[in-house]
């Protein structure tokens, strides 16, 4: 059974706690969690690629704030903490709107590095393993510098990123401003949109609906999953430490699965024959991708505990619930 982990804290070292992009499938969880840990929660979201439905739980809780506001326009708010999320993840979202989605990047953070700065806040990147590229190591450890097509159809994202990284590390060294960058390795769990393009809703989805499950290139190429839960105590560890440990720091599960082996496991829990449907390999697409966790069991104590088969029933009933 997956249940919730990390340590509470008490109401009397609550925090005023700021997570962008607290609407969408990994924020909403780190939200949640943060406010069962006694903290004030503000959610800002513009709804562009997440759900208020995420959230209808916590919309009347008195501690809880629910924003609608963009982030590449400055906020103003109090806050002790902010965790910056807000930005879409999965291609079908940033591919869609790519100069937004660079804005959201470059624009959103400096915005809330400037916030941070005014307020005295600790900041924390979600960053992305993207900024990897299609690497030429295997498996990715921090200090790799990526190989990425920055003129590419994801290069609004994987630069993006790259760039937000950049100006987290020039606040920290210009002004001496508490950051954390998290490095997020592909991640699932409920809460995650049927309609976002990611492998693992992409698979579960098909497979509930009887269609063929759609792999792209030969199913050989390979990805690491790690279930949300683990990761959002990933991303609370990583805050609590101290200002000396900025990251980036990679966040993800280690374990390596081709396409058809997670197509396969899918197959078999929603007790489906679906044929696989073989298409081309979208351009810039990573072949292997896995990271090394090894920065975060010794500066954060932190390693997944969550396996593939552990994650994918939840996050299969939820679906199930969802679509039918």
């Amino acid at each position: 059974m997956v249940t919730q982990s990390g340590s509470s804290a008490s109401f009397a070292s609550s925090k005023r706690v700021l997570v962008t992009g607290g609407a969408g499938f990994i924020g909403s969880h780190l939200a949640r969690r943060l406010f069962e840990q006694g903290h004030d929660v503000l959610v800002v979201d513009n709804f562009y690629s997440s759900t208020r439905r995420n959230l209808y739980d916590l919309i009347n809780e008195p501690r809880f704030e629910l924003m609608r506001h963009d982030v590449t326009f400055p906020l103003y708010v109090e806050v002790d903490e902010i965790y910056h999320l807000a930005c879409p993840a999965s291609p079908v979202f940033y591919q869609r709107d790519p100069v937004q989605t660079t804005k959201t990047c470059v624009h959103g953070s400096i915005n809330m590095l400037g916030l941070a700065k005014r307020t005295g806040a600790r900041i924390l990147l979600a960053s992305t393993s993207e900024v990897y590229g299609d690497p030429a190591t295997h498996p990715q450890e921090e200090s790799y510098w990526g190989n990425v097509n920055p003129i590419g159809i994801r290069s609004c994202y994987d630069e993006g990123k790259r760039c937000a990284e950049t100006l987290f590390f020039d606040y920290y060294r210009q002004h001496a401003l508490p950051i954390k960058v998290a490095r997020i390795f592909n991640t699932y769990g409920p809460s995650m949109l049927p309609d976002d393009g990611r492998v693992v809703s992409n698979f579960i989805v098909q497979a509930l609906r009887g269609e063929p499950l759609t792999v792209f290139g030969d199913g050989s190429q390979t990805r690491s999953f790690c279930y949300v839960d683990d990761l959002v105590t990933g991303l609370i560890a990583l805050m609590g430490t101290s200002d000396d440990v900025t990251g980036p720091i990679n966040l993800g599960n280690p374990g390596e699965f081709t396409m058809v082996e997670l197509a396969t496991k899918v197959l078999d829990l929603v007790g489906s024959d679906n044929e696989l449907k073989y298409l081309p390999l979208p351009d810039d697409d990573p072949v292997r991708r896995r990271p090394d966790i090894t920065r975060a069991r010794e500066l954060l104590n932190w390693a997944p505990t969550i396996s593939l088969d552990e994650g994918l029933a939840p996050t299969v009933a939820y679906f199930r619930e969802l679509v039918g």
